[in-house]
């Protein structure tokens, strides 16, 4: 391939009914669950380890999507009897409250130790501002969807991130 884009981290923040697995295999022990954040890490670790190994820089190049927030608990931005169900507004501010999610620390934490080149289109900040781009408050059902972004605004943007990368 002469381009692989890839990401992660949503569904690793799922559990119950959500959880889209029934066990975790850690080395040879199988596990009905553990840490997300430790799993997550993990999992980047290994994907990490096959990127070392499989690809070749001078044909390949490698983008990282970075973590994609969710906007459920409004004393993130400030507001805490909030969810981004009513929200039609971005954050506005100079930083926002929550600061850096965990799993963005951790992504960043395994992308320093890559020996090959992984370029990241790191759309965390922006997307956090955007409270307001979830399809929850357009949706015609009743449920909370705080973590899909399917509205005009944000997705365009980190495809305009990416094709800047690419062609800029």
């Amino acid at each position: 391939m002469d381009l692989l884009i890839f990401n992660s981290w949503h569904w690793w923040t799922h559990t119950g009914s959500s959880q889209p697995w029934n066990y975790i295999q850690d080395g040879n022990k199988v596990l009905k669950d553990m840490n997300r954040l430790v799993a997550y890490y993990k999992g980047m670790t290994t994907w990490a380890r096959w990127v070392n190994r499989n690809i070749d820089p001078s044909k390949t190049k490698v983008f990282f999507q970075g973590i994609s927030p969710t906007h459920y608990i409004g004393r993130e931005w400030g507001a805490p009897s909030k969810t981004c169900a009513s929200e039609t507004q971005p954050f506005f501010g100079m930083k926002y409250p929550a600061g850096t999610p965990l799993g963005s620390i951790i992504l960043n934490k395994v992308l320093s130790r890559l020996k090959k080149p992984v370029y990241l289109l790191d759309v965390t900040t922006l997307s956090q501002y955007r409270k307001d781009g979830h399809p929850v408050r357009y949706s015609d059902h009743n449920t909370m969807d705080c973590s899909h972004w399917c509205l005009p605004g944000l997705p365009d943007t980190w495809n305009e991130l990416l094709y800047a990368t690419l062609f800029g």
